[in-house]
């Protein structure tokens, strides 16, 4: 009798190893990147009164986790801390999402021009975006020293996804070349199922009553 409880409960956690293998995984995907840093041309301000805002197509629906990939110039030895950030479907708008978020700096290196070019990320929380174009515009970025901040101009140089490269335009000018940056997301469907769920959850179930009774016997 305990050889085959023993074996009854091998075979449903076999089962549940292989319902898990089948939820899809809820990683982090590009839902736009305009291309990699230049950190060699120019640079537009991002506080002080300025601000940018840059054309992002989203391809795919997605949901929640968006998270904003991008580089900056500031003096050296400067660090930037925040910024802040609206999100929306045309220029300068926020009318989907806005906010200040902290910024985490994943990197740096000095340019030609003697500015320090940090690598700088933010969450931009939950959203749920259908796919069509929005704008990200960055303003009223902040540093450890109060200098200034620019967000480093690529043109779109290399990028990949459709819709790129990136249209963009700054507060005061107008029309600019584009800048560098990346839009992270979770694609819709990426979630497990309420039916994957629920299976799951009987199978543990089921699986704590066998062992409770090998225990028993």
């Amino acid at each position: 009798m305990k050889t085959q409880l023993r074996l009854a409960s091998l075979s449903l956690l076999a089962a549940i190893c292989l319902t898990l293998a089948a939820v899809p995984a809820s990683a982090q995907q590009d839902l736009y990147d305009n291309g990699p840093v230049n950190g060699e041309v120019s640079g537009w301000q991002i506080n002080f009164g300025f601000g940018v805002s840059d054309r992002a197509k989203v391809a795919n629906v997605s949901r929640s986790n968006v998270k904003n990939n991008n580089y900056v110039w500031v003096e050296p030895g400067d660090t930037p801390t925040s910024v802040t950030w609206l999100f929306g479907t045309t220029p300068f708008s926020g009318n989907v999402a806005s906010g200040t978020s902290p910024l985490t700096v994943s990197s740096s290196f000095i340019n030609q021009f003697g500015y320090q070019v940090d690598s700088v990320s933010f969450s931009m929380g939950t959203l749920s975006l259908a796919a069509g174009n929005y704008w990200i515009t960055l303003e009223n970025a902040t540093t450890a020293d109060g200098g200034p901040v620019y967000w480093d101009e690529n043109s779109g140089v290399g990028c990949q996804s459709p819709g790129c490269p990136s249209q963009a335009q700054a507060s005061g000018v107008g029309t600019i070349p584009s800048e560098a940056f990346t839009l992270e997301g979770t694609p819709a469907g990426s979630t497990p199922e309420p039916s994957s769920l629920a299976l799951f959850g009987t199978g543990v179930a089921g699986l704590a009553v066998l062992l409770r009774r090998k225990r028993k016997s």
